[in-house]
């Protein structure tokens, strides 16, 4: 019985994700797909080191747990995993990566046996002084051995029965290669033949550097061996850390492989949604080569495809469920991520195959209906079903049919189905819960198209399909008559139907694009208004700070007894509150008459208008109120809220002499409390004071933060500092 992904035509998807693994292991992962998700989409921004490929150590771990002795290959495919994780905590990763690596910590006693292997694997001579022993033996006996077999191979007794001078590796031993009578001059063992005939011979004379080797191999065997005994019984004490890392090295290589693989292709991820749809935009299969992309929506409980033959409605289906089956496993695939969805399904069925088994006496509608009789188990399901009337009667099945799927939908499971007959797309059409999709033909061209036209029913295109494929013309002719003027002529109305409905959605396709072009052409204007009206706003300040500002120094110089320079200095003043008020009056025309309730947009934020006075509002923007004038207001027309009326705040400025030496803003609204600031300010520098205080209050922060950003960039101010046991003041050295 064929799996569901070779239904789905996966296979070699799935394959050629597999080659990303370190080790093999099914694609399925357990756990919080969510979760997952995140680890997979933090990987995917960062760089990391390539996984190592080690061998599945489930029955090592079983024999660690039976405190058995492990070989040396078999410890440093552990060692490995343990080096891995080591290199990823040294690595930079984002979180929830980095704090899943962090937490795990690696015993002291695992770390000590780290140290003893080398890159390759193997016990670090120089950290045995027997294994160094008997590792320098060897080299020397290997150099002898080498140097003896030298001189035989070039010796004149032997020249004339040599083959070649080489030292040939012959089953792991080093032999001469020579013809036959070589035993008249040289005492020597044969060890094997080549091709050729030839001998491969093992001389007597490096006999006993062979048996030396033997020896001192075993030597370094039975040290080894020692050496896994011990690493064994460490590995058994720590038994429940190795099984854990053992399986979050699966869990990241399940990861780490997903990423490498959608990199490799330029695919994408899609996280599962909770609605039981399928919205697929761009889809393309990754069975088909050149594939044309696929954008389908699939929002009801059963989604009926009829149309060409051959227009690639089994594909559809097929694309549809294998969407499901890759979103389900976090497996990319190629789309565009921001407009597809895929919904979450308990598990995916696929009646593609004609069921038709000779040896279990099955007919094609009977295995059809063994296929459906498991169905009425199952719930929250995706069911694709290719040529549901395959085997019967048309006109029965159709009634059957449509009573088992108004059936099973109820029961939570959503069809997509492909047909041919129009007796069953007529009669669940009607039905709100069934989408209709009919797969397009070219008539001009006479092929399918492969594209998908929903809300429609599709013609077969039977008669066109087989001249297509080879019939010959006056065949195709004869079955038209017989099959009769008035069918044809229905057929007609459903490809016209067919026909206007495409064209009228082209046409409104055009004008949606018409409406987005010119939407965008408004809000680029209200951009450019809105920047203008921004820069007006910061003129009109830049004029009234330079009369502030021209004004202290005219009474500076008064008090002085400048008379002069102070007169002059004035009259400058006024000079630069004109250019202001001049400046004032150039405002932008408001496009509606603003009223309170309004939803508007001021500067770069939007806000909800309060109360108007005048020519100014007091306005809400994000629970902060302040009062700006109506001509720096913008209408937003698909933003409005009901309006709530707020009590009004009171500002009481104490006075001392002809300046303040105290201001209390307590309920004042941001822009209230910087004017009543700038003009208090101005007044206690004018005044001579050296400190004056500020009370705002603590409330929730709002205006104290707007009070010190203020005073931050105000001139004149040698520093500011709240008072001592009461943070609703702030004290101002001037």
């Amino acid at each position: 019985m064929k799996t569901i992904t070779q239904k789905l035509d996966l296979d070699q998807f799935i394959n050629n994700f597999k080659s990303f693994f370190a080790r093999e292991k099914a694609i399925e992962m357990q756990g919080d797909i969510n979760q997952h998700f995140k680890y997979i989409s933090a990987l995917f921004s960062v760089e990391f080191p390539p996984m190592k490929e080690v061998p599945n150590l489930d029955e090592q771990l079983n024999r660690l747990k039976k405190q058995g002795v492990l070989g040396i290959e078999e410890i440093y495919a552990f060692v490995q995993i343990v080096e891995y994780f080591n290199a990823l905590k040294a690595s930079s990763l984002p979180e929830p990566l980095n704090k899943w690596i962090k937490e795990i910590s690696v015993h002291d006693d695992i770390t000590n046996i780290i140290v003893y292997f080398t890159s390759e694997g193997n016990i670090n001579p120089e950290r045995e002084p027997e294994l160094y022993e008997i590792e320098k033996a060897l080299k020397a006996n290997k150099a002898e051995l080498k140097d003896k077999l030298y001189k035989l191979a070039h010796s004149s007794n032997l020249k004339e029965y040599l083959v070649d001078t080489q030292v040939h590796f012959f089953n792991g031993e080093e032999t001469l290669m020579v013809r036959g009578g070589f035993n008249k001059v040289l005492k020597a063992s044969v060890v094997g033949r080549s091709a050729g005939g030839f001998f491969y011979i093992l001389p007597q004379a490096i006999s006993h550097l062979k048996e030396k080797e033997a020896t001192l191999l075993s030597r370094k065997e039975v040290v080894i061996y020692r050496y896994c005994q011990t690493f064994s019984a460490t590995l058994h004490t720590h038994y429940l850390f190795m099984r854990y890392i053992n399986r979050e090295y699966d869990k990241f290589d399940h990861y780490q492989a997903r990423v490498m693989f959608a990199k490799a292709y330029d695919y994408q991820f899609i996280l599962p949604s909770k609605r039981k749809v399928v919205n697929l935009s761009a889809f393309c299969h990754p069975a088909i080569e050149n594939p044309k992309p696929v954008s389908i929506k699939l929002e009801k409980s059963v989604m009926l495809v009829t149309g060409v033959n051959a227009g690639g409605k089994t594909m559809l289906l097929k694309s549809l469920l294998s969407a499901v089956f890759m979103s389900k496993n976090l497996l990319p695939f190629k789309c565009d991520e921001e407009k597809t969805e895929v919904g979450h399904f308990k598990s995916i069925e696929a009646v593609i195959d004609d069921p038709q088994s000779v040896k279990n006496d099955i007919s094609t509608f009977a295995g059809r209906m063994v296929e459906f009789s498991k169905l009425f188990d199952k719930e929250n399901a995706i069911v694709g079903v290719d040529e549901i009337e395959l085997g019967t009667d048309s006109d029965e099945a159709a009634s059957l049919f449509r009573v088992m799927l108004d059936e099973l939908k109820n029961r939570g499971i959503t069809f997509i189905v492909t047909t041919h007959h129009k007796r069953l797309a007529s009669l669940m059409s009607t039905d709100d819960d069934v989408e209709l999709i009919a797969a397009l033909y070219d008539e001009e061209n006479r092929k399918p198209t492969y594209t998908f036209l929903q809300g429609s029913i599709g013609k077969s295109y039977a008669f066109e399909t087989a001249e297509r494929y080879g019939v010959p013309e006056h065949i195709v002719r004869k079955a038209k008559e017989v099959y009769g003027e008035d069918k044809e002529n229905l057929n007609e109305l459903i490809e016209k139907s067919t026909t206007l409905e495409r064209e009228m959605r082209l046409k409104l396709e055009k004008i949606d694009a018409d409406l987005k072009a010119v939407e965008q052409k408004r809000e680029n204007l209200e951009n450019i208004e809105a920047k203008l009206n921004e820069q007006q706003r910061k003129a009109i300040a830049t004029l009234e700070n330079r009369y502030n500002a021209a004004t202290k120094r005219a009474l500076e110089a008064m008090k002085a007894k400048e008379s002069t320079e102070g007169r002059r200095l004035l009259n400058d003043a006024h000079k630069q509150k004109k250019l202001s008020a001049h400046a004032k009056k150039v405002e932008q025309p408001n496009k509606r008459v603003l009223q309170v309730g309004d939803t508007v947009k001021y500067r770069s934020n939007r806000g909800e208008i309060l109360n108007i006075r005048n020519k100014e509002a007091t306005i809400e923007v994000d629970g902060l109120k302040m009062r700006v004038p109506l001509a720096q207001l913008r209408y937003l027309e698909s933003l409005q809220k009901k309006v709530t009326q707020k009590s009004k705040s009171s500002v009481n400025v104490e006075k001392s002499g002809r300046g303040a030496v105290s201001i209390k803003l307590l309920g004042c609204y941001a822009d209230e409390a910087i004017d009543k600031l700038d003009v208090f300010l101005s007044d206690a520098l004018v005044s001579g004071f050296s400190e004056v205080e500020i009370i705002h209050g603590t409330g929730g922060g709002v205006l104290k933060k707007v009070i010190i950003d203020y005073l931050k960039s105000y001139p004149k101010i040698q520093s500011f500092h709240g008072q001592k046991g009461n943070l609703g003041i702030t004290i101002v050295k001037l």
